[in-house]
């Protein structure tokens, strides 16, 4: 099993006039997160999957905690894992530390669809591969 970590600054434009992250900028770090593991550890980038092979990974159900505030300047750590495969889907934990402190936890669920006809279909073997070595095993993680 592995997680895929990546790293991001909280910068002016991700703030409020407190200089506290306004929350819905997480949710574009954590789509920002999902890409950056398609196209880097999936062998599949956005681009190559939505505008040459017409297939998307839309997220069909998020929920997402902030512990404690992100503020300016602050660099996160995004951890990403695999909580459950399924034919056409997959249910990711995202979270965001500041030195191992937890400031955002997220759990979604994505779905391969087709975006010709908005319908899900069953993961190709090479991305349910990739998407596998991610895959915490039942009753790892919270």
């Amino acid at each position: 099993m592995s997680t895929f970590e990546t790293r991001r600054r909280i910068s002016f434009a991700d703030c409020d006039p407190a200089g506290i992250v306004f929350h819905p900028r997480y949710l574009e770090m954590i789509n920002a997160v999902i890409e950056e593991w398609f196209a880097e550890r999936l062998g599949k980038s956005f681009a190559e999957l939505h505008m040459r092979d017409r297939k998307g990974v839309p997220t069909v159900q998020i929920s997402t905690e902030f512990p404690a505030p992100g503020r300016i300047g602050d660099e996160l750590t995004f951890t990403l894992e695999v909580r459950k495969l399924g034919n056409s889907s997959m249910r990711l934990a995202i979270d965001g530390a500041r030195h191992g402190e937890l400031i955002v936890k997220s759990r979604l669920t994505l779905v391969y669809m087709d975006l010709e006809t908005a319908r899900p279909e069953p993961l190709p073997d090479d991305l349910r591969t990739a998407i596998g070595a991610y895959l915490v095993p039942s009753g790892e993680s919270p």
